[in-house]
């Protein structure tokens, strides 16, 4: 967490860019909150918040929601990369973009992980495309949002663990909000926490409940802006 606060500020400095750091701790029982929390003291540009369960839905809510800025990045604290965030920062000024997704299954994409991860992010996807209408290649990953859109819609979303991404995707595509893909390349630095059979039957429920969540409550409102600081 330490080398990845250093190399994103320094990044952030080197574009200009005003800007603050929110670390989402999350249930960690190692020496994580600690050393959060000393990054925070030394550094007045970053800030923590603090969450006692582990569950990464819950903390990217709260990071999107505690941000100040008009632009909100989210990404894994050992996954991030500033080609997307370039492409990504010109997409919203060109493009007039709302929502913009790091997709590792978009055309041009290059998925170096284990072919079974691929395999089951592939057979996910398709069910997720039948049962909810999702209209992006990839829901999950770094993404670069208008905080006036990301917040409104987000407030709206039920799930989380791995499906709040995909609520709130889904939920602003019908929304209206512009959202555009672009491929990266990616690679597995660590294997995952929780099993590929248990992932992938905890998955497949949530998107069913997904499905029942989404039917019930129907479309968004037209108006999916509010006011954002400037700063």
């Amino acid at each position: 967490i330490e080398s990845t606060v250093a190399t994103v500020q320094t990044e952030l400095e080197q574009r200009g860019l005003a800007y603050e750091i929110i670390l989402v701790e999350n249930g960690s029982t190692d020496e994580t909150p600690a050393i959060a929390e000393r990054l925070a003291q030394a550094n007045p540009l970053v800030r923590v918040i603090g969450y006692h369960v582990g569950d990464y839905g819950e903390a990217l809510y709260r990071g999107i929601r505690a941000a100040l800025a008009p632009i909100v990045v989210t990404f894994d604290v050992d996954l991030f990369d500033f080609a997307f965030f370039d492409l990504a920062m010109r997409s919203l000024e060109g493009d007039g973009a709302d929502i913009v997704i790091a997709s590792k299954r978009a055309r041009g994409a290059n998925d170096r992980r284990p072919a079974i991860r691929r395999f089951l992010t592939f057979g996910f996807m398709m069910v997720l495309r039948a049962l909810v209408d999702l209209r992006v290649t990839d829901a999950h990953g770094m993404k670069l949002l208008r905080g006036e859109v990301a917040v409104p819609i987000s407030d709206h979303c039920v799930m989380r663990g791995s499906l709040f991404d995909v609520e709130l995707i889904v939920r602003a595509s019908k929304a209206g909000a512009h959202i555009v893909e672009i491929p990266v390349t990616v690679r597995e630095l660590r294997p995952p926490r929780t099993g590929i059979v248990r992932r992938t039957l905890e998955s497949l429920r949530g998107a069913v409940r997904l499905r029942a969540i989404l039917n019930a409550s129907g479309h968004e409102p037209p108006e999916i802006r509010d006011q954002r600081p400037t700063s």
